[in-house]
């Protein structure tokens, strides 16, 4: 009998600098930082561990879809409009390239943020069902 897969314990980032990267994501992101060495580091933070590996230049964690549009590969969530647009505006005041706030015609908002890299990221004003109530969270 196969067991069910649990969660997603690791992404792994390519970074051209990782300790570059490292001091982006600690100092934009709040990351902490739990593992490096010359050529990667293991950061944690959303509930997930990011592994930043040194990687040849122009690579990224983005991908382009068939229309010729580049994606993010992860998407990180908040708990409602207000908690959206309160990340939007403190990214911005660190200095982080940010999207405007996107209504994508389901439910909640969303926008895209990149690291020095240009790997982007999502955000999304609506938390899992089953997080929230795995941590009581309303």
């Amino acid at each position: 009998m196969m067991k069910e897969l649990v969660r997603v314990g690791t992404n792994y980032i390519p970074v051209m600098d990782v300790e570059q990267s490292i001091e982006w994501y600690v100092g934009k992101l709040g990351a902490e930082l739990s593992y490096q060495d010359h050529d990667k580091a293991i950061i944690n933070f959303a509930n997930q561990s990011l592994f930043l590996v040194k990687s040849e230049e122009n690579q990224s964690a983005n991908f382009v879809d068939y229309k010729g549009i580049e994606w993010f590969s992860l998407t990180f969530e908040v708990n409602g409009l207000e908690a959206l647009s309160s990340l939007h505006s403190d990214l911005k005041d660190r200095g982080v390239q940010v999207g405007e706030i996107e209504d994508r015609g389901h439910p909640g908002r969303n926008f895209v943020f990149s690291d020095l890299d240009g790997n982007k990221f999502d955000v999304w004003s609506e938390l899992s069902p089953i997080f929230k109530e795995k941590f009581s969270i309303k």
